[in-house]
């Protein structure tokens, strides 16, 4: 039997909305989709314009509800070269940003985390979310970090939130939000984030 890949042509999905020059861009949680994301990073406020970005592997869930992922385990780096190449395509079909912040939840936490290593921006906002190991490297050269989890959050644990400040704290300057919560955004952290972002024009 022979196994092998092939490069295939998907559609993704977007939403934006253009409010000024700067740019935030959003990444959905595992089984969330970009309508979830948005409704999130409205809620943030300000004059930057924000664009959700949709996982291009969507599945149903048990009530039909249509949501997404970015990746699983099969053909792990195939999904990440292509994720990247994505998220490029996609800033290409939007007005160009003078300033450039990468933000994501949960999962996409990771995703924004991979963005950021790949594409030049102003600053990564990560919550719900760990570093993923493909961007731990010495050669990744990381903007200002925007670091968050609720105290409750049972996923991404205080373990791993300590992991990651230890990784990112000698290569950038890191914020720290720590919210009572779980796995979930919170109006703490919303104003972290509104916090950042001024700081990041």
């Amino acid at each position: 039997m022979l196994t092998g890949n092939v490069a295939a042509t998907v559609h993704g999905r977007y939403l934006y909305e253009e409010r000024g020059e700067h740019l935030l861009i959003g990444f959905h949680g595992y089984a969330e989709g970009a309508e979830a994301n948005f409704a999130e990073l409205e809620q943030i406020g300000g004059e930057w314009s924000l664009l959700s970005i949709q996982a291009l592997h969507p599945f149903y869930t048990r009530s039909g509800a249509v949501v997404a992922s970015w990746m699983t385990a099969l053909d792990r780096e195939l999904a990440i070269a292509d994720n990247i190449e994505y998220v490029r395509s996609v800033l290409a079909a939007v007005r160009k940003p003078s300033r450039l912040v990468f933000s994501g939840f949960s999962q996409g936490a990771s995703m924004a985390a991979r963005a950021a290593a790949h594409i030049a921006c102003d600053g990564l906002i990560m919550l719900g979310g760990d570093v993923p190991p493909d961007v731990k490297r010495d050669d990744v050269r990381f903007p200002p970090v925007l670091l968050a989890r609720g105290e409750r959050d049972e996923w991404y644990t205080n373990e791993k939130f300590d992991a990651d400040l230890q990784w990112l704290e000698p290569r950038t300057r890191v914020t720290r939000c720590v919210f009572d919560g779980g796995h979930e955004w919170s109006d703490v952290f919303r104003r972290a984030v509104m916090e950042f972002l001024n700081a990041s024009k």
